[in-house]
């Protein structure tokens, strides 16, 4: 099995940590000398352009980037070596906001979240907003990492988090070779450990959905049917339940970009998103209904643009100065990655949209 490389793209300080650089590699060459379309240009052909935000229905949170991981396709860049954790002050004006938006959904994302050490304070403040959907990402080995996330399981169905969780493959090979090395066993026990608490079982309120990415330069196959055959072996090998399963699209940002270039599939990968490009997956990807946080408090229109700095377009650039009516209705801003979320059945967080 080839060794996962342990480290983040910033620890190791390749040129790929630095977004100004993955976005001259995503504006420059098969795009720049016409051989592809832009997304810009594309979505003109539809008369989508300008895309825009519609009314805000879920806030997405990064409260670090920290985590006991490092997966090879991560568009985070997280790892232990990450130390950018949300402060408890971002997090009081990030509760102002919670208790007087009109989102329905709110979504903690990492990194690992569980490992700001916040977490549980501010998962219990915030649960008392009352917000209709509470979603926790997690990556599941957290939950074995240790002793002190072990409590995870009851701790998230004390407040009706709804869980969701990665997992890459219902084999142990293609989920390590993603993951790393035992990732899948304590995967699978974490799995076990959510079930013996009530998560996942048929028309259980408690929540737990997985999230699948392709382990290589290919895009994701049917979710429906990707579904069936998860449910079908984690039952038969493990008896494990799960309700729904979303099927993600890796986008050419971070270290999936390190991959695809490092395996001279970038341009073969770029063919493919453009190929797969869906118009009608346009209207509803992610970036119109969500605004995402950063973990120093500033606003982006998707998790995929913090990651590449790229803000909101509007004069409200951070939390602490948030306007509901000021930020909609703002132009999305776009580049080359957005036909990751275009392409197929389309692609966001919540799995297809088409």
């Amino acid at each position: 099995m080839t060794k996962l490389k342990t480290q983040s793209l910033k620890k190791r300080e390749s040129e790929l940590a630095n977004s100004k650089r993955q976005l001259e590699i995503l504006s420059n060459g098969i795009f720049k000398n016409g051989e592809l379309p832009t997304f810009a240009n594309k979505i003109a052909e539809s008369n989508q352009f300008p895309l825009k935000s519609k009314a805000l229905e879920i806030l997405q949170i990064n409260l670090g980037y920290m985590c006991n991981q490092v997966c090879e396709h991560c568009h985070v860049d997280a790892g232990p070596d990450r130390k950018e954790i949300m402060t408890k002050e971002t997090m009081q004006q990030c509760l102002e906001v919670i208790r007087t938006t009109g989102a329905h959904t709110l979504d903690l994302t990492g990194g690992a979240p569980e490992m700001n050490p916040n977490f549980r304070w501010f998962v219990e403040e915030a649960a008392k907003a009352g917000i209709k959907d509470f979603i926790v990402r997690s990556n599941l080995t957290i939950i074995r990492a240790n002793k002190k996330y072990y409590d995870l399981p009851e701790f998230f169905k004390k407040h009706n988090v709804h869980v969701v969780s990665s997992m890459p493959h219902w084999t142990r090979g293609k989920t390590d070779k993603q993951r790393g090395d035992g990732v899948f066993d304590k995967s699978i026990k974490a799995l076990q450990e959510l079930n013996a608490v009530g998560y996942g079982i048929p028309d259980s309120n408690l929540r737990l959905d997985l999230v699948y990415n392709p382990s290589g330069a290919f895009l994701p196959s049917d979710q429906a049917s990707m579904e069936k055959d998860f449910k079908k072996v984690l039952m038969e090998d493990f008896e494990i339940q799960f309700h729904n399963l979303f099927a993600i699209t890796n986008l050419p940002i971070s270290r999936f970009l390190d991959y695809l270039i490092a395996s001279d599939n970038y341009e073969d990968y770029m063919y493919q998103l453009v190929d797969a490009y869906n118009p009608t997956a346009v209207s509803n990807v992610m970036c119109t209904n969500t605004l995402s946080v950063s973990w120093d408090g500033y606003l982006y229109d998707c998790d995929f643009n913090q990651m590449l700095t790229l803000p909101v377009n509007s004069k409200i650039k951070h939390i602490s100065e948030y306007s509901e009516q000021l930020l909609e209705g703002r132009n999305i801003v776009i580049s080359q990655h957005c036909y990751g979320c275009t392409a197929g059945a389309g692609s966001s967080c919540q799995g297809t949209v088409a």
